[in-house]
């Protein structure tokens, strides 16, 4: 069933903007094994032109006369046609210097009004988004294609949203499911170690590759926790410093496994230099790397929180990505709220609450307090207040955006979503 799930916005999206105006290139980028390949497949085979689909995710890393020849072939085939013709060009992020060569070739279609449009794939937004601005400026349209959501999950594999927080949204993963050490071994083997080995390494030089992978494994272990550069020096096995371990996080961050959120202060230098608060991507890269804590039985109830607050950051995450937008958490003292989204000069602070407690959200009251032009709410199976609206986890798991257009638009009058 998931082989034959189509994400449907986000193929309507690309198919849009092909068959529209102005002519761009069409950029899609996103994590590994989430369906971009697959995506962008279904297109070339409902494309009523020539097309032609190649990758450069082989052994031998192609060079930048691989682009041309396969740009060629696309040229000789749309002037075979009376139909505008789809050229597909998968990895590209891997080629060096891959950009100026795709600068020069769409220049001289353009000069000559070649009838072909142009589809680029990769799965490194730090090596896509650096050819991108360094060489194309004002020459593509960018697709963010991200990890599936609950919504998605339920509908393809009819995942509980219980089971989504543990099992997270890798299609190819969810099949399998039912055999949680089969299961376990994908995620580690195919994704993990794959982006780490492939993607990463690839980005930037790293002179102590296991030293980049205990860092993962460290937020792994702390998924939605704050956590100093100095604890996690603290648990590593090899020598660093603060410096290093920020830009390994940076690094796995371009790679789509996490984000590092900064403190919400207002003031953009201390919200740089702050302790970040480390938001894994998917959920999966959690629960595979520890699968004794969830498949012995019953999840702890503090782990359970964990993984439900970290799923609601890395939605967040996403919606500000699509939509635009800043994700942070907020701190002071001893007051925290576990999220702030920034959108404009629009403020929405939250609190997460994975059981039904009924504790007045103090966090989010210090925050208003601060912030009085802020939309505070509760993310949780609890009942909201006249002054603290509570959306259930269901409703903002099955439409994130909705959630956050309806808190934005309504503000505090918002009652027990």
């Amino acid at each position: 069933m998931g082989k034959r799930y189509v994400r449907r916005a986000l193929f309507d999206g690309l198919w849009r903007a092909l068959g529209g105006t102005p002519r761009l290139l069409q950029v899609v980028t996103g994590p590994r094994q989430v369906g971009k390949t697959t995506l962008v497949l279904e297109v070339h085979d409902r494309w009523p032109g020539p097309r032609l689909y190649a990758s450069a995710d082989q052994p031998d890393i192609p060079g930048r006369d691989w682009i041309a020849a396969r740009w060629e072939e696309g040229r000789a085939l749309a002037r075979s046609s009376r139909r505008e013709g789809l050229l597909i060009l998968d990895e590209i992020q891997k080629i060096p210097r891959w950009s100026e060569t795709v600068k020069r070739l769409w220049d001289e279609d353009r000069r000559r009004g070649r009838r072909l449009r142009i589809v680029l794939l990769g799965s490194s937004a730090l090596l896509v988004q650096r050819g991108l601005t360094e060489s194309l400026a004002g020459r593509f349209e960018l697709h963010r294609h991200p990890h599936w959501g609950f919504s998605e999950c339920h509908k393809a594999f009819r995942l509980p949203l219980e089971g989504y927080w543990i099992y997270g949204g890798y299609p190819a993963g969810l099949a399998m499911r039912r055999n949680p050490v089969r299961w376990a071994r994908y995620i580690r083997d195919s994704v993990i170690e794959t982006v780490i080995g492939k993607d990463v390494l690839l980005m930037s030089p790293v002179q102590k590759p296991a030293l980049l992978r205990q860092v993962f494994g460290i937020a792994c272990a702390h998924p939605a926790e704050i956590l100093s550069y100095q604890k996690m020096l603290g648990q590593l096995a090899d020598a660093g410093n603060a410096t290093t371990v920020a830009h390994h996080l940076h690094l796995l961050a371009s790679a789509f496994l996490l984000t590092p959120l900064s403190r919400w202060s207002g003031n953009r230098l201390r919200q740089r230099v702050s302790t970040p608060k480390l938001v894994i991507r998917d959920n999966s890269l959690v629960s595979s790397m520890n699968p004794s804590e969830f498949f012995r039985g019953r999840v702890a109830s503090d782990l359970r929180g964990r993984l439900v607050e970290n799923a609601v950051g890395a939605a967040l995450v996403v919606q500000a990505e699509q939509e635009g937008g800043e994700v942070f958490y907020w701190r002071d003292r001893q007051n925290e709220a576990d999220f702030v989204f920034r959108r404009g000069s629009r403020l929405l602070a939250l609190e997460v609450k994975s059981g039904r407690s009924g504790d007045i959200p103090t966090g989010l009251l210090a925050f208003k307090r601060r912030y009085p032009h802020a939309t505070i709410a509760v993310m949780g199976d609890t009942a909201g207040t006249a002054s603290i609206p509570s959306v259930k986890l269901e409703r903002f798991f099955g439409d994130p955006s909705a959630v956050l257009d309806s808190l934005f638009g309504r503000g505090v009058g918002n009652r027990n979503g």
